[in-house]
């Protein structure tokens, strides 16, 4: 509209996040290693880690057969994606069905063909919806992490229906396969995830070694919990960086892979630098996934090269 202005930033403007200084706050860590990061002290001298990762989602996406407002618009193959608000989006709902009917299959058969244990980032209720790949999963000695118990976007909800959330996660994991998962991923996350996911494991005495929702680096860093501020030996939380670089979303982008060729291609160029940089005294770790009952990654068994 004219002569509408847009509303300006001071300088030195206050932080006007509403979680700073709260127990759910993680400061941004612009420095990182630097040009110096550490040896990563891979197992046998290794230069470079690579993980591998199948992400499980199918059935616990956005649907009104799920008591979801609309359906889901994310990560399926339709170029043009609405919302079906009150109903239900057969197209989408079928795509999903080929991960858990066809593409999990496809893919464990794959990957213990040649012996490669895999970390699942399993999503609880797409696991109560198929317990075949449970059973599965433990049956092939694969880890099985959290990626949440819904495939939704957890940004608006409150704190207190998170915490929900992620207890009936840790129960249903627990359920199904008999332990509680060590690793988590949301990837669709709010802004307090990561402090309700420490709180939660704590207070239910569960060990959490590692979380991945961080994407901003090529080896594990450990990072300050803002809850154990005043504890006399806090321990922090193991990021284990996750990436949308090499990754399959690719397929989903104009501008990205349209073959099996190119991807692989470009993860093979990932591979290379950080194999040069490993040979050059800095080990680095590659990581990608597919998803759609994704591809590529593992904390549990990485290749170590």
């Amino acid at each position: 509209m004219a002569g509408t202005k847009a509303k300006e930033t001071p300088l030195d403007a206050a932080n006007l996040d509403p979680d700073a200084g709260t127990k759910y706050d993680f400061p941004r860590d612009l420095v990182g290693y630097g040009r110096h990061p550490p040896d990563a002290q891979w197992p046998g001298g290794a230069k470079i880690a690579v993980s591998f990762v199948i992400n499980y989602e199918e059935g616990a996406e956005r649907n009104v057969l799920n008591g979801d407002p609309e359906s889901e618009t994310a990560l399926w193959e339709q170029a043009e994606r609405p919302a079906r608000p009150g109903e239900r989006a057969i197209n989408a709902e079928s795509d999903y069905e080929y991960g858990s009917r066809v593409g999990i299959w496809r893919m464990l058969n794959l990957f213990e063909a040649h012996k490669i244990p895999i970390t699942a980032y399993a999503v609880g209720q797409a696991l109560e919806m198929n317990p075949a790949v449970a059973t599965a999963l433990k049956e092939g000695g694969h880890e099985i992490a959290s990626h949440a118990y819904r495939w939704i976007d957890y940004h608006d909800m409150s704190p207190e229906l998170e915490r929900d959330y992620i207890v009936r996660q840790l129960e249903v994991l627990k359920k199904l396969t008999g332990e509680y998962p060590v690793g988590w991923y949301y990837g669709r996350l709010s802004p307090r995830s990561r402090g309700l996911v420490h709180e939660v494991y704590k207070e239910m005495a569960v060990p959490l070694v590692w979380e991945s929702d961080s994407y901003c680096d090529d080896l594990p860093y450990w990072a300050d919990v803002a809850a154990e501020n005043g504890d006399e030996k806090p321990k922090g939380m193991l990021m284990v960086p996750y990436t949308y670089d090499n990754n399959d979303l690719k397929f989903h982008s104009t501008t990205g892979a349209f073959s099996p060729q190119q991807f692989f291609e470009y993860l093979q160029g990932a591979f290379d630098t950080l194999l040069a940089e490993g040979q050059a005294g800095q080990p680095k770790m590659v990581s990608s996934r597919s998803l759609s009952v994704g591809l590529l990654r593992t904390q549990s068994a990485p290749l170590m090269i």
